[in-house]
């Protein structure tokens, strides 16, 4: 129990500490982008970053008995455990990291899950308030992805302290100001970790972007499973969504794929083609009248070539 409330409280002063310095940078990059007329926020935007943070926060805090509770149980039928403490944190960072990657991926492509997910993509800004636009239901089912943590001799509560941690870095690159790392000696950084430049490309809407850079602090995940995507030089990003939302009020941010969802329910279509519009990736259709991230890159690459071909024949 004593351990419990130790790793409870070193969670609670890694919010502690990180608030203030979340709290100079905002503040620094809101008057440095109006300095320079860049105008990077809004205050509507700002506001509904905050809410839909408090949001995530509230569900979070309410689900985290039963949450931890499962992990707890997963914990002891683990398979071994690290004794050396600085193995022991290092293992678990990278593994956490791991195991976000394809919590993000299935985001990503299963629309059930990007339903919850795409709050957090739906600002058209990009700046350090957008890190705290959760995916508001994402707690009630991020713990089944750190129930394979559980089970290589993690505790519940020092999963929760790394995902805390780690969520501190996966906020600071929601970024314009830090360029794409070019030369050395940081060039080979962007190897390694998931750095600004990298996650622009994530909130991106282009269709050369979607679906790209998964990664919350290491984008070798990216590299390794055929999802990275640098930051081309002569395309400008458009952040936000593919088709931008009408009505911006924070209750449609959160429910606007599931009314979508349930409209596609309604069609007069078989049993299985509905689940498939549950849980088939994002822009799915029986029909082809919308498309995947995968088939609107088919379409541009078909489109770029038939360019290039009637260019060619002039």
């Amino acid at each position: 129990m004593f351990e419990i409330f130790k790793n409870y409280t070193i969670e609670q002063l890694v919010i502690i500490f990180s608030t203030p310095l979340y709290t100079f940078l905002i503040l620094g990059e809101i008057i440095l982008s109006n300095i320079q007329d860049r105008h990077f926020y809004t205050v509507k935007d700002t506001i509904t970053n905050v809410y839909l943070m408090l949001l995530n926060g509230g569900i979070d805090l309410l689900s985290r008995g039963i949450t931890w509770g499962i992990l707890a149980w997963f914990f002891q039928y683990r398979l071994f455990e690290i004794q050396n403490p600085i193995l022991y944190w290092f293992v678990l960072f990278v593994a956490e990291d791991f195991v976000f990657y394809i919590l993000h991926v299935v985001d990503h492509y299963s629309r059930f899950f990007w339903a919850s997910h795409v709050t957090h993509h739906s600002s058209e800004q990009f700046n350090l308030t957008v890190g705290f636009r959760s995916s508001v239901f994402q707690p009630l089912y991020r713990f089944i992805y750190f129930i394979p943590l559980s089970l290589m001799g993690f505790k519940a509560i020092d999963i929760a302290v790394m995902y805390s941690i780690t969520q501190i870095y996966g906020i600071m690159v929601h970024t314009s100001y830090i360029p794409k790392f070019r030369k050395k000696p940081l060039k080979w950084l962007e190897y390694v970790i998931v750095t600004p430049s990298q996650h622009r490309v994530h909130h991106a809407s282009n269709v050369e972007y979607l679906d790209k850079n998964m990664g919350m602090c290491l984008s070798i995940w990216d590299r390794m499973f055929g999802t990275f995507q640098e930051e081309i030089d002569d395309l400008p990003i458009k952040y936000g969504l593919v088709s931008p939302l009408e009505n911006r009020n924070a209750v449609n941010i959160v429910f606007h794929e599931w009314v979508k969802i349930g409209k596609d329910m309604q069609r007069p279509i078989g049993f299985f083609t509905k689940i498939k519009y549950i849980f088939m990736p994002p822009g799915w259709s029986h029909d082809g009248s919308t498309k995947t991230s995968v088939g609107l890159r088919a379409e541009l690459k078909a489109q770029k070539d038939t360019v290039e071909q009637l260019t060619e024949s002039v």
